[in-house]
């Protein structure tokens, strides 16, 4: 393969011929192809796209460079969400153990934060002694005893796509249909699942923030699923404004803690539901979506999730303490309440700054080999349309130093918007997608 060739060809909007995607994915897996000459490729992507036989075919090689879970001749329905990334989005610390106490098997196999999004691995290993490194077997025996296994990409599964995740992230190249379907399908077919839901974000903190562009993206994602054996189901939910209040790592992790006890935040807890009973219903564990509800909702009221959450972090190495007293979690050396600077109405809280925020006070990776500080970040109370007065509190910064809080301050000075005109919210969850076409949802703020 001449490299540079292939790189002009999709730089001016051509078809790799039948077979190229495959031999690529090979050769770069060989190490035969360098990083460069790989994040060129895939900012021509990024520009002109994929046809579906690339998608297909290049979905296909990823899933093929590595193993996957095998459940073979286990009867117990296996599901999993995935989530396009968004600030302060942790639905996937409560609906696994939610999800698990219902009978369902999720072997749940998550990535770290992306450009100004949060990572679900990295939120787990803020939980002292934690371990999101299972092998492929040590995953699959989890999920078998307890129902759920929280894990990253063992080396054996879709290795090429850990290696352009991580290249994505640092090249400029993640806002891409088909690199987003392709680097999601390829992991999540490889977990051995009857059904997959998806949680596609839009708005201003979505990696694609255009609503159209959040359906194509679905219905691309859909097609992959179904056309593998595998239930595929998509909500599209706001991001347009973080989930929740807390957004860093060891922050999320004590707010699903919180909500795990029924005292999280009303916007967390109904997309968690609405993904959750979706779940259900894909797994074929329930039919009725008010039902579904009812069974996810008894399992905070009654502790099984709480005690699940509980069994999961002590089986994967951790500390299951922090259940029962988050502040077992790291702690930040300083913290500051950032108050509203004037009177008015909140016109917007916007994610991508606050995401952003956090990765400049040290919670995030500009580059591949940065450490991350999970203790560090907002806890914010502020919403879209609230009216607030001079020195009210808005939100609570949490830093490792003075130069961390002056970099918070400035991040929510520009992301808390306070007067002018604004657009209201988005829904928290505005359609839902299934291979039979697009349903609008009623709105529910």
């Amino acid at each position: 393969m001449v490299i540079p060739s292939l790189i002009e060809c999709k730089r001016d909007g051509g078809e790799l011929p039948p077979g190229t995607w495959a031999a690529l994915v090979r050769a770069y897996a060989a190490e035969e192809i360098p990083d460069y000459q790989m994040a060129a490729l895939l900012m021509a992507v990024v520009w002109r796209g994929l046809t579906d036989a690339e998608l297909t075919e290049l979905t296909a090689a990823m899933l093929a460079s590595g193993d996957r879970l095998r459940f073979d001749g286990w009867e117990v329905p296996r599901v999993d969400k995935h989530s396009t990334g968004g600030v302060g989005d942790k639905t996937s610390l409560l609906l696994a153990p939610m999800l698990a106490s219902c009978g369902a098997a999720v072997p749940m196999m998550s990535g770290r934060g992306l450009g100004h999004t949060g990572g679900t691995l990295d939120k787990l290993e803020s939980i002292p002694g934690f371990s999101t490194r299972l092998s492929l077997a040590d995953a699959m025996t989890q999920v078998r005893r307890l129902g759920c296994a929280l894990f990253g990409q063992t080396p054996e599964i879709a290795p090429v796509d850990r290696r352009l995740y991580a290249l994505r992230d640092v090249t400029g190249t993640v806002p891409s249909v088909p690199l987003i379907a392709a680097s999601i399908m390829s992991k999540k077919l490889a977990e051995g699942l009857n059904a997959l839901v998806l949680d596609v974000k839009a708005g201003s903190g979505a990696f694609l923030p255009a609503e159209a562009d959040a359906l194509t993206l679905a219905q691309t994602m859909i097609a992959l699923g179904e056309s593998s054996g595998v239930r595929t189901v998509a909500l599209v939910t706001a991001m347009d404004r973080p989930l929740g209040h807390a957004c860093g790592n060891a922050l999320e992790v004590e707010e699903c803690i919180l909500a795990l006890r029924g005292e999280g935040p009303h916007d967390l807890l109904e997309v968690t539901l609405a993904l959750g009973a979706e779940m259900l219903a894909a797994a074929g564990l329930e039919r009725d979506a008010s039902a579904a509800r009812t069974r996810l909702l008894n399992t905070i009221t009654s502790g099984a999730a709480s005690r699940k959450f509980a069994e999961i972090i002590e089986a994967q190495g951790g500390n299951p303490a922090i259940v029962d007293d988050p502040a077992a979690l790291p702690q930040a050396e300083a913290s500051a309440v950032y108050v509203a600077p004037a009177r008015g109405r909140i016109a917007a809280v916007h994610p991508k700054a606050v995401g952003l925020g956090v990765n400049a006070m040290g919670g995030g990776r500009t580059r591949v080999e940065d450490q991350v500080d999970s203790s560090v970040g907002f806890v914010i109370t502020a919403r879209p349309g609230d009216t607030v007065e001079a020195g009210q509190p808005l939100a609570t910064i949490y830093a490792r130093d003075a130069a961390g809080l002056e970099a918070g301050e400035a991040a929510l000075s520009e992301a808390i918007v306070i007067g002018g005109d604004a657009p209201a919210p988005r829904p928290l969850v505005s359609h839902r997608v299934t291979r039979n076409g697009i349903e609008v949802l009623p709105y529910r703020p």
